[in-house]
């Protein structure tokens, strides 16, 4: 057999010209950094205007560089730049157009900086760009959920623990719950904001360097803080990174709690909101269905972006200072992730403004299930003094006898209630209904209505400032 056919057959089909091809596409990025193109434009131009100022190269050059890097970059924002696999990365494609353009003058764009460093400022600038639109996407969601409590503040449903029926609250206290957890996220967000607000630009492959550079000045040029202060961790964190998928995972979790919610209450057993066409879809055979597809697909993506963190987790887990080509895996899992959180945010939103809330399928399921038996106990304590295990004790007794009769708490007779306790009084029938049980949740963060409209009232204000 030929010598060439045998090393073909053993490399594999797709590489037909053998090990050269696999290098090339194992190594190559530009298939998906290239979404750094306007990041690594600006940290050029940053890097090319401080070499000028500090007398490394001349303003003559450095008018030619920033002519040609906005020159390439309307290329690319027109689609009229050719990408090229055979130049690995967007920092190489964009330097070989540069010297296309401008001839010698785009090779002292490189002085005094890596591509180590210059990946490292990129991506920096990159995750910083889409934690300000994670955060916008949080801001309105939480809007959303503020605009539902408002609106339902005193409507009332079962709480559940174990999803069962635990004790009444509002859906207006549902919804609040929902603001926190958001707000948790976006918390999130602005913490990650502040510790990535470093710039790395200037550290180099690893050491630093010996040219007088200006990294303040780069710094601030780029709308960082300061520049790092080590130049080994400068070219070999991801934490950054990590983090953004750290907090994504946990904002996709709570949007995949709340999907689940969504499923559930939109089902006929349950009937407690309704999604419009915009966020449902049909049976191919059975006419009758309306399927919640857009929270279960929400619900779904969560794995996703858990899988991202997970997988660069493991890539960093066992490298050793400084950098290594391992790192090339770190941005496809933050690209994606990132992706697909903003779909999720934008899909929740527009589920949580559309969905149509059944008043009367939650009120009568908030009575189910004795839920205001705990309001019964705390009368017991209050009006007669009982030892609260002692008020569990015979409430237990009143709930048993309502389930031999199939009835309520609220349907027994005064009489059936003192032959369990003969101290209870005709007033014990004013805490068993649901609206009064709620109404007298009026604890800090309770779900009474006026507590509920307490909190939105804080939460708008807080957003306000946000």
């Amino acid at each position: 057999m030929d010598d060439s056919k045998a090393s073909n057959q053993m490399w594999g089909g797709r590489f037909a010209s053998g090990p050269a091809a696999i290098m090339e596409a194992i190594n190559a990025s530009i298939g998906f950094d290239r979404k750094l193109y306007a990041q690594d434009i600006r940290g050029s131009l940053a890097h090319s205007e401080m070499l000028a100022k500090t007398g490394i190269i001349s303003a003559a050059d450095q008018e030619k560089i920033a002519h040609g890097l906005n020159t390439i970059l309307k290329e690319i924002e027109e689609g009229r730049f050719e990408f090229s696999t055979r130049l690995e990365d967007i920092h190489m494609n964009i330097e070989a157009r540069l010297a296309e353009l401008i001839g010698p003058a785009a090779g002292r764009l490189h002085t005094a900086r890596s591509r180590n460093d210059q990946v490292a400022v990129d991506f920096r600038l990159w995750v910083k760009d889409e934690l300000f639109r994670v955060a916008e996407a949080l801001k309105g969601l939480i809007a959303a959920f503020l605009e539902r409590a408002e609106e339902h503040a005193a409507t009332v449903m079962p709480g559940f623990t174990h999803l069962q029926t635990a004790q009444p609250v509002t859906f207006g206290h549902h919804c609040m719950a929902y603001v926190e957890m958001f707000s948790r996220d976006l918390s999130r967000v602005r913490d990650a904001l502040a510790r990535l607000d470093e710039s790395p630009l200037g550290a180099a492959a690893l050491a630093g360097t010996g040219f007088p550079i200006d990294r303040h000045m780069t710094a601030r040029a780029l709308g960082f803080r300061e520049p790092t202060r080590n130049s080994l961790d400068s070219v070999s964190d991801r934490d950054y990174a990590l983090e953004f998928l750290s907090l994504a995972a946990i904002c996709a979790t709570h949007l995949s709690r709340l999907a689940e919610e969504i499923v559930i209450w939109s089902t006929p057993q349950f009937g407690f909101v309704r999604l419009s066409d915009s966020f449902s879809t049909g049976s191919s055979i059975m006419p009758q269905k309306k399927n919640p597809d857009a929270a279960e697909l929400v619900r779904a993506k969560t794995g996703r972006v858990n899988g991202h963190l997970i997988g660069l987790l493991t890539v960093m887990k066992g490298l050793p200072l400084t950098y290594s080509k391992d790192m090339q895996e770190d941005k496809e899992a933050v690209f994606d992730a990132a992706e697909t959180l903003d779909l999720m945010l934008a899909a929740m939103t527009g589920m949580v403004r559309d969905m149509t809330v059944n008043e009367a399928a939650m009120k009568k399921a908030a009575g189910s299930g004795y839920s205001t038996a705990t309001d019964l106990a705390d009368w017991l304590v209050r009006r007669l003094g009982l030892p609260f295990r002692e008020a569990h004790h015979v409430t237990g007794r009143a709930v048993a006898l309502a389930e031999s009769k199939k009835a309520g708490l609220e349907k027994l007779s005064l009489e059936e209630l003192r032959s369990i306790h003969p101290g209870i009084e005709d007033d014990v029938f004013s805490v068993l209904t649901v609206q009064n049980s709620v109404k007298s949740r009026s604890s800090f963060g309770g779900t009474a209505p006026a507590e509920v409209r307490k909190q939105v009232r804080y939460w708008k204000k807080r957003l306000a400032k946000a």
